[in-house]
């Protein structure tokens, strides 16, 4: 990263990304995690658990939203420290043999706070599925170069 703490100041915008899903997606990352519950790939399972569809895995909408954040400080290692609250799951629905995606997730950034004596930076997330705010307090720390 080449921001200091002199160039940053609360409440800056760090950027914004959406995050296109697929049920494939979710096969592919289940493969990646070792998570294969079918909550997050078999609709009659999911609903057959009183869920309303297949859902994306909790980890898998983490991972998502704190990529804004890798991606503005240009090296992973720079995040310190991520932590949220998950408050709705993100409902994906199959779109098998389309080009639209089966749900998207909108993030945003900006700087909640610096620290100076540490030399980081507190990014706070806004991660939004199908207009409803599926992930509380995503904060991630940034160590600055």
């Amino acid at each position: 990263m080449s921001l200091s703490i002199h160039e940053l100041s609360p409440g800056q915008e760090i950027g914004s990304r959406t995050v296109a899903v697929t049920r494939t997606d979710l096969v592919k990352y289940a493969g990646a995690s070792g998570d294969f519950n079918p909550i997050h790939w078999n609709e009659a399972f999911a609903t057959g658990v009183e869920l309303p569809g297949v859902i994306a895995h909790g980890m898998f909408t983490m991972g998502s939203a704190v990529q804004l954040v890798t991606d503005w400080a240009g090296d992973p290692a720079a995040v310190v420290d991520f932590q949220t609250r998950f408050t709705k799951p993100v409902l994906v629905t199959d779109t098998t043999g389309t080009d639209e995606p089966g749900a998207t997730i909108e993030v945003s950034g900006l700087i909640g706070k610096l620290d100076a004596e540490a030399n980081t930076a507190r990014v706070d997330l806004t991660v939004v599925s199908a207009g409803q705010k599926v992930l509380m307090k995503a904060q991630a720390v940034v160590r600055l170069s």
